[in-house]
């Protein structure tokens, strides 16, 4: 028993001893070395010692002088990558020059795949310049990386980061320092992290970029960022800057930098990660943890804001999904000019009370709103955002900027908002539920762009309204500028002003629109001009428009074009002025679709023709045979203030269009 023992523990050691598992791994002593890891790609090797310009081979490998000046290639591409393990054991590889402008995957390792491993290595001193997937270490990973780092500078055009450019794998224990420029997606540490996992790392020094440029990571897509931070400045000249990250539809967890002393494209600005100075040094000093019992009191499960000082430490703890606070009280922002909560991943309980006069203009950071994203845990519900006066670059919304699987119910905005794309009074973009909500404000912006929300991705939106005018240039709706998901009970009454696409309820439909309608004015400069919808390839049904319509081509007062789309059950009465393509319920219908069972009053639109549809007189409109012979769901009740809500629609039989139940 004693020797079997012995015989396993030995057998625990061995393995783990890098390379003990099979064979042996190949030892790294000078640049010639490192070299030949290109040619097996699958092995486990040591570094056994720094490498720097006085190593052999610098000047034939990694010099700047080196392969026609175009100095060190990177270990593993597209094609081949680097799959097997690199210890670095602590050493450091020193002075290396990359000059591949034209060229993707570039860094001491150009790709490293899933199952490459690379750890306890530094690159230091580095001049790395590429193209598209650019990093001091690793161009692009998808394999694990820890224990290392990356000074020197970084250049490339997209997605260059300074230790990585690209990761879809394991980053942790990791920091990079230098300078970090490019075009989009540059990031301190990672260009970009898509699906992938950083933790436990920091990046400090410079980032420049154009746009997407962030302190620590460039643009964070369904990956996690966690327990990391960036002391990094950062320069961009449009949408997507943040001291953290640029652009974000992940996650962040216990992630920060240091609002008073990061500069963002020379000021101090509030973004994803964003603690006050003191809070920082007490986070880093305390081992990344911050006390809430310290802050704010409980009651009920509830951590309570009673002031603009408690809703002000949301900064420290609005990323902790497990966490749930309630408003106690109505709070007023005007003495805080640009504040704002910028990740909420835990419930917000507003209690039926108001936050006013948010203030916010900086047009290029994206992700704005009184929170700016909502994560999949999140939840807002019974607040009001009042006199709200928002300048955005995209996703820009008077209470959320984007709402990434979140939940939002019984909550309103009030005020103005304005941005590049993306942009409403409520939510820049929904890809999670909005209920029994509304939008009074003003909305103007470059595209996209909705009375409530800007595009409704793969979202829910049910029982809510907007009455705000909208004003933008293409995909405009007086509700939702895009709708991809479920739009519900719900209506518009403000005006809707575009190029193209443009509806009163919405601007352009791809999934299903029921039991809604519009009854504001809507105006496009160019084409698919809808009462209701400016353009639909998907469902609408049991919905209506009173708007009056007016475009140059494809214009109808229910839907302006109709490609591949079906229509049953819905109609039209307001006025249609259009040049070509002008019909009083569609007008232009093209692919293979259906209207079915739908009608426009002939008499009040100006148009007696319709791509689809019938027309009926007005009288015809107000009769309840017009539309029970069609096998609507209606039935006539005594006024229009009575409502008879087991019947879809209702109507005052000689009196009234048809209406639906549930209106107010």
């Amino acid at each position: 028993m004693v020797r079997v023992g012995i015989f396993l523990i030995a057998v625990i050691l061995i393995a783990a001893i890098p390379g003990c598992t099979g064979t042996p791994s190949a030892e790294i002593r000078d640049w010639y070395d490192l070299d030949a890891v290109r040619d097996n790609l699958g092995r486990s090797y040591v570094l056994m010692n720094d490498l720097d310009s006085t190593t052999a081979g610098y000047t034939q490998l990694a010099s700047p002088t080196a392969n026609e000046g175009k100095g060190w290639q990177p270990i593993g591409n597209i094609d081949n990558k680097f799959t097997g393990r690199f210890a670095g054991q602590g050493y450091e590889i020193r002075d290396f020059y990359i000059n591949l402008p034209d060229e993707a995957f570039v860094g001491l390792f150009g790709f490293v795949n899933d199952e490459g491993v690379i750890q306890d290595i530094g690159v230091v001193s580095a001049n790395v310049t590429g193209c598209v997937s650019i990093g001091g270490l690793v161009g692009s990973n998808s394999g694990t990386l820890s224990n290392s780092h990356a000074t020197g500078s970084v250049t490339g055009m997209s997605i260059v980061g300074g230790l990585v450019g690209s990761n879809s794998g394991t980053l942790s224990d990791s920091y990079a320092t230098g300078s970090v420029n490019g075009s989009s997606e540059v990031g301190g540490l990672v260009g970009k992290n898509y699906e992938g996992t950083v933790s436990n790392s920091y990046s400090t020094g410079s980032v420049i970029g154009d746009h997407v440029v962030g302190g620590l990571v460039g643009e964070n897509i369904d990956g996690s960022v966690s327990h990391s931070y960036s002391r990094s400045d950062v320069s961009a000249i449009s949408g997507g800057v943040g001291g953290l990250v640029g652009a974000n539809s992940g996650y962040i967890i216990n992630s920060h930098y240091n609002y008073d002393d990061v500069l963002i494209n020379g000021e101090n600005i509030i973004t994803i990660g964003a603690l006050f100075g003191d809070d920082f040094d007490e986070w880093l000093a305390n081992d990344k943890s911050l006390d809430i019992n310290e802050r704010l009191s409980q009651e009920s499960g509830y951590y309570v804001i009673n002031d603009v000082n408690d809703f002000k430490d949301l900064l420290a703890f609005g990323q902790d999904g497990s966490l749930k606070f309630r408003l106690k009280n109505n709070l007023d922002l005007a003495t805080e000019p640009n504040f704002y909560i910028p990740y909420l991943a835990g419930e917000f309980d507003g209690n039926g009370y108001e936050i006013s006069n948010l203030s916010f203009n900086f047009d290029f950071v994206s992700q704005v709103g009184l929170f700016g994203l909502l994560a999949s845990s999140g939840k807002v519900n019974d607040l009001g955002a009042e006199n709200v006066n928002i300048t955005g670059a995209s996703h820009v919304g008077g209470l959320v900027g984007i709402n990434y699987e979140g939940t939002i119910s019984n909550s309103h905005s009030t005020g103005s908002v304005t941005g590049g794309g993306m942009v409403a009074g409520l939510v820049g973009e929904n890809i999670g539920t909005i209920s029994d909500s509304y939008s009074t404000s003003s909305v103007t912006g470059g595209g996209f762009v909705g009375g409530l929300v800007g595009i409704n991705g793969e979202g829910t939106v049910s029982n809510s309204y907007s009455t705000g005018n909208v004003t933008g240039g293409p995909f405009v709706g007086g509700l939702v500028g895009i709708n991809s998901g479920i739009l519900s009970n719900s209506y518009s009454t403000g005006n809707a002003t575009g190029d193209v696409w443009v509806g009163g309820l919405v601007g352009i439909n791809g999934h299903t629109v029921s039991d809604s309608y519009s009854t504001g004015s809507v105006t496009g400069d160019y084409s698919s001009v809808g009462g209701l919808v400016g353009e639909n390839i998907g469902t609408i049904s049991d919905s209506y428009s009173t708007s009056n319509v007016g475009g140059n081509s494809s214009v109808g007062g229910l839907v302006g074009r109709n490609e591949d789309g079906n229509v049953s059950n819905s109609y039209s009465t307001g006025n249609v002025t259009g040049d070509t393509y002008a019909g009083g319920l569609i007008g232009e219908n093209v692919g293979e679709d259906t209207i079915s069972n739908s009608f426009w009053d002939i008499e009040t639109s100006g148009q007696a023709t319709s791509d689809g549809g019938t027309g009926k007189t007005t009288m015809e409109m107000q009769e309840i045979a017009t539309f029970s012979g069609a096998g609507w769901n209606i039935i006539a009740v005594a006024d229009p203030g009575t409502r008879s809500p087991s019947y879809i629609w209702n109507i005052v039989d000689a009196v009234t269009y048809p209406f639906l139940s549930w209106q107010p």
